[in-house]
């Protein structure tokens, strides 16, 4: 019988002297080519990546049936399990981090090297996962670009397995003292590991699908359901002792279900929950089946050369895919073709076999590194390397922000004429120019010009129980008082409330929402509960402004979620239906209401764009038709057509009849696809006063 490899990440290579079972590696070759094939092609291999689903239980097998094997039996035994780990995987990670920085100081846009800074550091010290969770539960993050480190989430989910399994063997080991008993004791924990982390899993993933998907708790039953395999393969063998045929009927039955998976399930899907179930439970049949000959074994194709080595370098290939596959296009300046996908595959595979020849087997023959002392400075001293790259980089970027942020706020407080929105003015002689001035602020800058909304909190998401309210202007014996009402993009007009409410002694209250459309109808929103807590929020919002005193209430939104049970056809006036009885509820108050129709929308990030482009910034614009998004919020207040709603088209500022701009009078737009700056929104406060101010004079 073949010994079990010791390999301890998922994927991970091992050194060519030792024995392994054939296939392990199969397995491992099979994921990681589900996670190329998505990584590559996400709208036919739709559910590919489920392969890390499967890496996760190969690594808690092969780990837990190495600490059963052979266990730590004390807390020196654990350091030289951590060392083994260090020496293995952490050389590759690390000249995968350092390199990726600095092609992406090269080749991506300026406005993304912060964010590139802070995941690198992040996946430096494997916490990339909950730095990726905490980013992925921000609406507007949520639609930034791809992260060239989102491979190493999974990466940390694994080392914070590694750290924390075999402490966890070591506490039996001192609690029971025989190895036979320890070894169902181990088993017990694991068993109880499992159970609770996959009840958080479905729980967290019906609330927080985005998060869920990255944080450990949720993940950790993967690892322990392979754990718990390998502890019965040890303490139970009788269990596994089927005949050929058996083993490879349950083999291909596995390898079957995990093609099932990789071409039905869905990235849109809330994951992983319950739906991980299927390629981990087919993760461990495979291996329980342990199909390594017989006729009907898979291993008669699965053990072909090319696989096998593909199941080696399949540690590298994972680290050394996604950046490729982020940063080539860039290089390129068009997206990814078809045979740009093929030489990407193979330029990942040449790297893989690269960087385990020169890179990661090297330090596991190392005498020298095999000392705690160097094995030690070697994952400082990377770490240490990374860090000090990455806030370099924020510093640096910060400092230039500040200087640009300056540069803005002078502008804007000088009243420079043809600035922003003034450069699109009809009245103006220097409309129909809208790139006529240099640009004032950097494309980091502007990513980061959010309104003062979003840093104070005053946002309700996720399932919206939680309603905050803030307000703005003069906070005592204000003039008027006024009610923001809507989604972000009610949110992002709030800049140019704030000038008005300077200028004139107004108090501004805001009642804004994340995704969601706000009126009484369910929508396609990814967290279960939010459909209906969206349409609660509706009516609060109605309950807490409608005859509430306030002197107009400003409101704007972009309807964005599907509402359910509608055919695509009828969705805007599904939604045009619904709006009306949202704005009737107003109406029938006596309350003023000025619905703002919602502004052109770009799709992809303007900063990166304008980053890429700053030698020609028409590259950025687009036909007034591709930009103009119907607005069913204005068209009921169209068809109410009552004094007491009246509507405000901003888009003149943004187009003129053929084209739609992204930067306007020296100022980039928006700070992504569709959501204005607060640099931009504030040059707006001119042309928002007359409507604002005829209704106050009411």
């Amino acid at each position: 019988m073949t010994t079990l490899q010791t390999s301890t990440a998922a994927p991970r290579a091992e050194p060519s002297s030792r024995r392994r079972r054939g296939d392990i590696q199969s397995l491992r070759a099979v994921a990681v080519v589900l996670v190329v094939l998505f990584h590559l092609w996400p709208k036919r291999m739709t559910g590919g990546f489920v392969g890390v689903d499967v890496f996760f239980v190969i690594s808690g097998f092969l780990i837990t049936s190495h600490l059963i094997k052979d266990p730590p039996t004390s807390l020196r035994g654990v350091g030289a399990f951590w060392g083994r780990r260090v020496r293995r995987l952490l050389p590759a990670a690390f000249v995968v981090i350092v390199l990726t920085v600095v092609a992406s100081w090269v080749f991506l846009p300026e406005s993304q090297w912060e964010a590139v800074a802070h995941d690198a550091m992040a996946s430096a010290l494997y916490v990339e996962n909950w730095h990726l969770a905490a980013t992925a539960t921000d609406y507007l993050a949520a639609d930034g670009a791809p992260s060239p480190f989102q491979q190493f989430w999974s990466l940390s989910v694994e080392e914070q397995f590694y750290f924390l399994w075999p402490l966890l063997v070591v506490g039996v080991l001192a609690l029971v003292g025989r190895r036979g008993r320890a070894r169902r004791t181990v088993g017990a924990v694991i068993g109880v590991i499992f159970v609770g982390s996959l009840a958080a899993s479905v729980a967290y993933t019906m609330v927080r699908p985005a998060a869920a998907y990255f944080v450990t708790y949720t993940r950790l039953w993967e690892l322990a359901l392979g754990g718990l395999l390998g502890v019965a393969t040890f303490s139970r063998p009788g269990w596994f002792a089927w005949p050929q045929a058996v083993r490879g009927a349950v083999a291909w039955g596995a390898l079957a279900a995990m093609a099932w998976a990789a071409f039905t399930f869905e990235g849109s899907m809330a994951y992983p929950g319950a739906a991980a179930l299927v390629p981990t439970f087919a993760a461990v049949a495979f291996l329980a089946a342990r199909s390594e000959d017989g006729a009907a074994s898979p291993q008669r194709v699965l053990g072909a050369r090319a696989i096998q080595f593909t199941g080696d370098i399949s540690y590298s290939v994972y680290l050394w895919h996604w950046p490729i596959i982020v940063i080539v296009p860039y290089v390129l300046g068009h997206a990814l073709s078809w045979p740009d996908k093929l030489v990407v595959v193979a330029v990942a595979v040449v790297a893989g076999w690269a960087s385990k020849t020169l890179i990661e087997d090297p330090p596991q023959r190392s005498r020298r590194l095999v000392r705690p002392a160097w094995t030690a400075a070697l994952a400082a001293g990377g770490m240490i390397v990374v860090v000090a790259l990455g806030t370099t980089q924020i510093v640096s970027t910060d400092i230039r922000q500040d200087r640009a942020a300056k540069q803005v706020t002078e502008a804007l407080a000088s009243s420079s004429r043809c600035l922003g929105a003034a450069a699109m003015d009809p009245a103006d002689d220097c409309a129909g120019s809208p790139h006529g001035s240099p640009i004032i602020n950097t494309p980091a800058q502007a990513a980061a010009d959010m309104p003062a909304a979003y840093g104070d909190g005053c946002w309700s998401s996720g399932t919206f129980t939680h309603r905050p309210v803030c307000t703005y202007g003069r906070q005592q014996n204000p003039t008027a008082r006024i009610a923001l009402v809507g989604n972000s993009h009610a949110g992002h007009l709030l800049p140019a409330l704030q000038k008005l409410a300077d200028a004139h002694g107004w108090q501004i209250t805001t009642y804004l929402v994340s995704a969601c459309s706000p009126f009484d109808r369910d929508q396609d929103l990814p967290v279960a509960g939010a459909a209906k807590g969206c349409r609660d929020w509706a009516r609060w919002a109605q309950e807490q402004t409608a005859s509430r005193g306030f002197d107009l209430i400003v409101t704007s939104a972009y309807f964005g979620k599907a509402i359910l049970g509608v055919p695509k056809s009828e969705q805007v006036p599904a939604a045009t239906d619904a709006y009306v009885d949202w704005l009737t509820a107003w109406k029938d108050s006596g309350d003023q209401v000025l619905v703002i129709r919602d502004i052109p929308h770009v799709g992809d990030s303007v900063p990166d764009c304008v980053a890429e482009h700053q030698d020609d910034l028409s590259a950025c614009d687009a036909p007034r038709a591709e930009r103009i998004v119907p607005d069913p919020l204005a068209a009921a207040a169209r068809r109410i057509d009552v004094d007491s709603i009246r509507t405000l088209d901003l888009t003149k500022y943004f187009c003129d009849r053929q084209t739609c701009y992204s930067t306007i009078g020296g100022l980039i737009a928006y700070f992504d696809g569709s959501h204005m700056t607060t640099a931009f929104a504030t040059t707006l406060a001119p042309y928002l006063e007359p409507a604002v101010t005829a209704v106050l004079a009411r």
